[in-house]
């Protein structure tokens, strides 16, 4: 086939060549307690009975009036779901567990100096805090039903109370992750028309404690060039009574919280029942380029969707322990910190700071000495800890019955150390795929009712009909070995209604793609296009393979990230890797991968060539790396993930654009020398790209 031919191939077509792993299967002991137990569940979920499977979602809640429609279509693809029923998201997380479990702990907090004590909160304490904290919005802040208000917070535990506190009044709330600029938190305040912006003065992250007061006056003043004015910053303070930013309060504007609570000491809220169908919170994410997307979650479907998989995926039952080390500031966060385990009535656990911080032993000190039994946290945190503590889980006496992994692909060697070293071989793993937009899970294996397959996510979750789809809207076959675009021909309760004041975007961002025909009321005629690219075995499991447009053609043969990755990461002296594509004049792309290293390991050319030889064997020839870069560590958004983007850029001899808000901004001069100093020396001279060029450097891997 010639160069034409193949780059003509359907960009579904990606390349596929993961070998297939085999089988791990739960312990007996996890199988007897465990709530999804029974395989008939799979029957109550088939397809048939859709949409009233999700009754049983939606009956874990506590509904002030019970719906008469479980799933409206009549505005396709604007689902509706629950319609007629009404709830309050704070009732249901807190109220009503006071009757039986009001000290039991809801939320222990786990600040970063290891010093420092913990703070327990009670539901019973929640409840007063989060009431307090709502009549403050209501009559200080003057926040009505329907209005948004924006909260740029790390992880602290005023950051859940101000959640709660805006669902019981029936305001909107908009979390901006707390290591965004200002800039983009204010982008984000006038997205959503907020006029009031709830922050802190500080948190501790790496033993530091930054300011993070200054960036509301950074966030305000770009805001005013969107044409939003905000009212008052409301500021919670990391150190009661002691204020800890440089920046100056503004008299009239700025407030702290703990002053202004006075007048609201002890006060009760009455919560606003809210249509099944109103918008609970708005979670913003982003494309390549362009306005941020707020994705619009409601009150009764999102709520029965996170309550439901927290209860059968995460097997969370009132008595666990359980900790998922993620932020607040991301969709699974707030899923599964914080109205999933908290609507089951369970303990979370929420950690200030960063899981290696002082060591890489302080997770497992942490649930050694809370009990933790069950861990939810993201493949960059599992290999960051394998880099730099691979025995460190051993020393310390906790036990997992249950462990997750979130946010994207784990390769199948992390998978393993994950299970046998972390988990002990005692936990089961549950890999799950979803999205910012779609609330919850929808790709995982049920735990006490599937096997594992390390790489793999598993099948569709319960309710959930997911299909791969050829660019022709051709349906790729379970075992046919090629890669497509995974879809979910249903809606589910957890998908967002739209994007916040777009909503042509919305249609054609995720359902303009394969929709059969756009006057359909009918669900079946609007797929859901997710963007990734994955592969399903012959036994149903699906692989992702990462976003469809992180994906390097050489020579038009597509090459999925996630697979060079994972092959690299098979050599044992290898911690973490990324794959970038470099234009190259001959084959149109190339690839190049930057790999560090385990610790005490030392850099040389035996291990580049052993990368180099491993894609080649693993994968082909094809993808041979054109180089490969030892690096000291790779950049890293605060979130943990790296930023392909501007490693690409490096390569490509291109800006690498704003990295002020990387959690090690200092090491991208380092690389950028490093590599650009030897591409020089061995003639890769920079070359001027293309505007078409320079963009897909910009787009490739870009996260926020």
């Amino acid at each position: 086939m010639s160069t034409e031919e193949r780059a003509a191939l359907s960009e579904a077509h990606i390349a596929v060549h993961w070998r297939e792993e085999g089988y791990y299967y739960p312990p007996a002991k996890f199988i007897g307690q465990a709530n999804a137990a029974d395989p008939a569940i799979f029957e109550r979920f088939s397809e048939e009975h859709f949409p009233e499977c999700f009754k049983e979602y939606a009956d874990l809640l506590a509904w002030d009036q019970y719906w008469h429609t479980t799933l409206d279509t009549t505005n396709a693809p604007f689902w509706k779901w629950f319609v007629g029923g009404r709830l309050n998201a704070s009732v249901n997380c807190v109220d009503r567990h006071l009757a039986a479990g009001r000290n039991r702990a809801a939320l222990i907090w786990v600040p970063e100096p290891e010093d420092e004590p913990m703070q327990v909160i009670t539901y019973q304490e929640l409840y007063r805090r989060g009431n307090e904290f709502a009549a403050l919005l209501r009559h200080f802040g003057g926040v009505e039903v329907g209005d948004r208000v924006t909260f740029h917070l790390p992880m602290v535990p005023d950051l859940p109370v101000s959640m709660l506190a805006c669902a019981r009044i029936g305001a909107i709330h908009s979390e901006v992750f707390g290591g965004f600029s200002g800039a983009a938190c204010g982008e984000r305040i006038a997205d959503s028309g907020s006029r009031i912006l709830v922050t802190t003065d500080a948190y501790y992250r790496n033993g530091e404690l930054i300011d993070h007061k200054l960036k509301a006056d950074q966030a305000l003043a770009r805001a005013r060039e969107l044409g939003v004015e905000v009212d008052k910053v409301l500021v919670w303070r990391r150190h009661r009574g002691e204020y800890c930013s440089k920046t100056p309060m503004v008299e009239g504007r700025d407030f702290f919280v703990d002053d202004v609570l006075r007048d609201f000491r002890d006060q009760l809220v009455e919560p606003v029942s809210m249509p099944a169908e109103a918008p609970l919170f708005l979670m913003y994410t982003s494309g390549t380029t362009g306005r941020p997307k707020g994705a619009q979650h409601s009150t009764g479907g999102y709520l029965a969707y996170v309550a439901g998989t927290s209860k059968y995926y995460q097997d969370i039952h009132p008595e666990d322990t359980y900790w998922c080390a993620a932020d607040i500031g991301w969709i699974t966060g707030h899923s599964y910190i914080v109205y999933g385990p908290l609507a089951l009535g369970t303990t979370s656990v929420i950690y200030e700071g960063v899981p290696t911080y002082p060591d890489a032993g302080r997770p497992w000190r942490i649930a050694e000495r809370l009990g933790v039994n069950i861990f939810h946290t993201a493949p960059t945190t599992i290999r960051m800890l394998r880099k730099l503590g691979p025995e460190e889980p051993k020393k310390y006496d906790y036990h997992f019955k249950h462990m997750t992994t979130v946010g994207e692909p784990i390769e199948p060697d992390v998978w393993r150390w994950y299970h046998d070293v972390v988990g002990k071989g005692e936990a089961v793993v549950v890999d799950t795929w979803w999205q910012t937009e779609n609330g919850g899970f929808l790709g995982a294996t049920l735990p006490a009712l599937h096997p594992m397959k390390p790489g793999s996510c598993g099948p569709g979750a319960l309710g959930i009909y997911p299909v791969i789809y050829d660019e022709d809207g051709g349906i790729v076959e379970a075992g046919a070995g090629r890669a497509g675009n995974i879809c979910i021909r249903n809606p589910w309760p957890g998908i967002f209604q739209t994007i916040w004041g777009q909503p042509e975007r919305y249609v054609d961002t995720y359902y303009a793609k394969y929709c059969r025909d756009r006057s359909s009321t009918d669900w079946r005629d609007w797929p859901y296009f997710a963007g990734d690219g994955a592969v399903q075995a012959a036994d149903g499991y699906f692989r992702i393979l990462g976003r469809v447009d992180d994906v390097i053609n050489v020579a038009g043969h597509r090459l999925g990230t996630k697979e060079l990755e994972s092959a690299s990461l098979t050599v044992d002296e290898i911690a973490e890797a990324a794959a970038v594509p470099v234009i190259d004049e001959l084959r149109g792309r190339a690839v190049e991968m930057y790999v560090s290293l385990k610790p005490g390991v030392r850099t040389s050319p035996e291990i580049e060539d052993k990368v180099a030889k491993v894609i080649e064997t693993e994968i082909g020839k094809i993808a041979r790396p054109k180089n490969v870069w030892i690096v000291p560590d790779m950049p890293k958004t605060r979130s943990g993930k790296i930023m392909r983007r501007v490693i690409a850029a490096i390569s490509n001899f291109s800006d690498v654009g704003d990295v002020s808000t990387l959690a090690n901004p200092e090491i991208v001069d380092d690389i950028r020398q490093q590599v650009q100093a030897a591409k020089m020396a061995r003639g890769e001279l920079p070359r001027s790209l293309t505007a078409e060029e320079a963009e897909e450097i910009r787009a490739f891997g870009h996260l926020e």
